[in-house]
């Protein structure tokens, strides 16, 4: 199969829908707003806007690679298919008993989130298997018709089967998913053990029912998307961007469309990754900031940092513990209601927030003149000078300042007797605060020192606040890429084809049994292989191996690779030098005396990435040009300053912009404040630094 020259990507947002057109290596993008109601028909716009800027019709698109935000949406929003779990006897509210930790410790008022189905729709079963696989009751054939019985009569769309152990012995669970099969051929089935095969009840049972509950609606709209596309003449294969960094077949993503949450932030971490390559970075922080959401990543090795947990529609602050957690393989990152769209207001105690509400696309933020009168970040941009109202979004979208103004002072400058520019600046300093907080503690949660790390900012919102972002955090150098509007799209043109496949299996390295470790491994690596083999039947395959490890009575594991020699010739001592190192490492010191466990094992396989050419680096010995100035607001000094305008597209290699100065394009703006300069490097990225490094 030859590779495909004219590819297709296209990234689903709260707000804008991106789409890039890579024609031979160069890029041609759009961005348009989402329309809720049918997603496909702002892809459908995109893509014939993209394809009439490369000169190609749809028809000959080789490959379309997709991500979307619907899936965490339907979770947040509860727009999900009417589901049942079924699970064990004794074990039906585990979902709504959620585990022992408090996310806010002394709040005596606090409310846990819902589970995402009541109690009515939870039915149990007698079977039982312990914690080592072994049957203890037999399931009941006739128990589980009689419950498939009431099932059907209650008109269910989804059906999670979540059993206790199966992860460890699934016969149960394939026990009633047939049952469901013969008696409800049209109902979708998710099994925990195909979907998450993990340890933890109470995450693999929630990330089943997210899985059963989202499933139907994903089948549905993927199943439109391609009927679309094939009536607009496009007939090559669509794949979907997961939330681990890779990509899927369209099949795979409609039986596992829980793997689609995040897909959109993971496609941003892929670019952010191939961009620290060009430029042989080993510490990143890539930033990405849209219209709904920020979303910060720490790129080690030019290797986003992934995990194996994460929550989703987190309802208390976005703090950790208040959502609903997900087991399934992803980048780590942490995501906050701080885009575009986020909306302000003043609370209780008289004091700026932001988000986690947006303004989305429709109405949008007042300046839209949509018919939004609450303030939005962007309303507030627009009101300090970063967003020129003739020129937004190309000039396709006319930004009204009168309006923006009428909202921050009616919202926010009225309860605090500011007037509008001061809301504005208050509103943008409580975003960007946000932001910086939320990088330091990922930082410090990592153990890492960000005043080491580059940052990488990209989105339609992020270039605006990269500058501001990076003088917070004392990061001294900020690379905002070319397409950086469109960055996550774009990062799904560079993603691999993969797929991690892990089981849990507790085993103690005083236990270590190296022939059921190797059988283990191999098992999962040809189940892995299987995956990607649907979507790349020649490309070689590479495979990825870790272990999840901790002391003998922690709570938590920590992450451990392995080469793949360590993995096929499995020796205790090798597991255990690799762990301590690793956890040293994390924590500073080992702890002497304990026995070590293996709680979870997985297998990555992935496609080699394409080779990146290293970027020739220049100190910027040329002024830019500028093609005008204007008044932007300096949040350093508090005070409006007169700053040039550039049009990014007339900056040459080698061209010097000294802040403040705006850089304009179609898809954002970026705002170089007045202790930095931007530097056009040769593959155009704008380099920002502080003054202080001009040579």
């Amino acid at each position: 199969m030859a590779k495909p020259t004219l590819r297709l990507g296209v990234d689903i947002g709260g707000t804008f829908t991106d789409v890039v057109l890579e024609k031979d290596g160069v890029p041609f993008s759009t961005k348009v707003l989402t329309t809720y109601v049918a997603p496909e028909n702002a892809i459908i716009d995109g893509m014939h806007q993209v394809c009439a800027k490369a000169g190609v019709a749809p028809a000959d698109i080789d490959q379309i690679i997709h991500g979307t935000t619907l899936a965490t949406n339907a979770l947040i929003e509860r727009r999900g298919a009417k589901t049942a779990l079924i699970t064990t006897q004794g074990f039906r509210d585990v979902i709504e008993m959620r585990t022992e930790s408090r996310f806010e410790q002394y709040d005596l008022n606090l409310n846990l989130p819902d589970p995402l189905l009541p109690r009515q729709m939870r039915f149990t079963v007698a079977g039982r298997v312990d914690a080592k696989g072994q049957i203890l009751v037999d399931i009941d054939r006739a128990e589980v018709e009689a419950i498939v019985d009431q099932i059907a009569q209650a008109g269910f769309e989804s059906v999670a089967v979540g059993l206790i152990h199966s992860y460890l012995n699934p016969a149960h669970e394939e026990l009633v998913r047939d049952v469901l099969a013969e008696k409800l051929p049209h109902v979708a089935v998710s099994i925990s053990s195909e979907v998450s095969p993990q340890m933890r009840e109470y995450e693999r049972f929630n990330t089943v029912v997210a899985n059963a509950y989202i499933k139907p609606l994903m089948a549905s709209y993927l199943g439109r998307l391609e009927d679309r596309l094939q009536a607009e003449g496009v007939a090559c294969r669509i794949f979907l961007m997961h939330s681990g960094g890779g990509i899927i077949s369209i099949q795979n993503a409609a039986d596992f469309p829980v793997r689609l949450v995040e897909s959109g932030p993971a496609g941003g971490a892929v670019f952010a990754a191939h961009i620290a390559a060009r430029y042989g970075l080993d510490k990143v922080l890539s930033f990405d900031m849209g219209g709904t959401t920020a979303k910060i990543c720490l790129i080690k090795n030019q290797t986003p940092k992934t995990s194996r947990v994460f929550e989703v529609a987190r309802t208390y602050r976005f703090k950790k513990g208040s959502g609903m957690p997900i087991s399934i393989p992803v980048i780590d990152m942490v995501e906050i209601g701080a885009g575009g769209g986020s909306l302000a207001h003043v609370d209780a105690l008289r004091q700026i927030r932001v988000g986690p509400e947006s303004a989305g696309s429709e109405p949008g933020p007042a300046c839209y003149g949509r018919g939004g009168d609450r303030p939005a970040v962007t309303d507030a941009d627009l009101i300090l000078g970063k967003l020129d109202p003739d020129n937004f979004a190309g000039g396709s979208i006319q930004l009204h300042a009168d309006a923006a103004k009428s909202a921050l002072t009616t919202q926010v400058g009225d309860t605090l007797d500011m007037d509008a520019i001061e809301a504005a600046f208050g509103v943008a300093e409580v975003v960007d605060e946000n932001m910086a907080n939320a990088a330091r503690v990922h930082a410090v949660e990592n153990g890492e020192d960000l005043s080491e790390y580059t940052m990488i900012a990209f989105g339609g919102a992020a270039p605006l606040h990269a500058g501001r972002l990076a003088e917070k955090l004392g990061v001294d150098r900020c690379l905002v890429p070319p397409g950086a509007g469109v960055g996550s799209a774009i990062g799904f043109l560079r993603a691999p084809f993969s797929f991690e496949a892990n089981r849990s299996v507790y085993m103690k390295l005083s236990d270590f049994d190296p022939a059921r470790i190797k059988s283990l491994l191999t098992d999962l690596q040809a189940e892995a292989t299987g995956f990607v083999r649907t979507c790349d039947d020649h490309s070689p395959i590479l495979s990825e191996f870790k272990v999840y490890m901790r002391y003998t009575g922690q709570g938590w594991e920590i992450p451990i690779t392995l080469t793949e020699e360590q993995a096929m010739a499995p020796d205790a001592a090798t597991f255990e030098a690799r762990f301590i190192e690793d956890y040293t490492r994390l924590f500073g010191r080992p702890v002497d005396g304990m026995d070590i466990e293996i709680t979870v094992w997985s297998v990555n396989a992935t496609t080699p990435p394409d080779p990146v050419a290293r970027t020739d680096e220049t100190t910027g010995p040329d002024m830019a040009t500028p093609s005008g100035t204007r008044p932007i607001f300096d949040a350093a000094s508090a005070a409006f300053t007169d700053a040039k305008v550039v049009n990014r597209a007339d900056m040459t290699t080698g061209a010097r912009a000294a802040g403040p100065v705006a850089i304009v394009e179609d898809e954002t703006t970026i705002i170089v404040p007045a202790s930095r300069d931007a530097i056009c490097q040769p593959d155009g990225c704008i380099d920002i630094i502080p003054k202080r490094a001009a040579r």
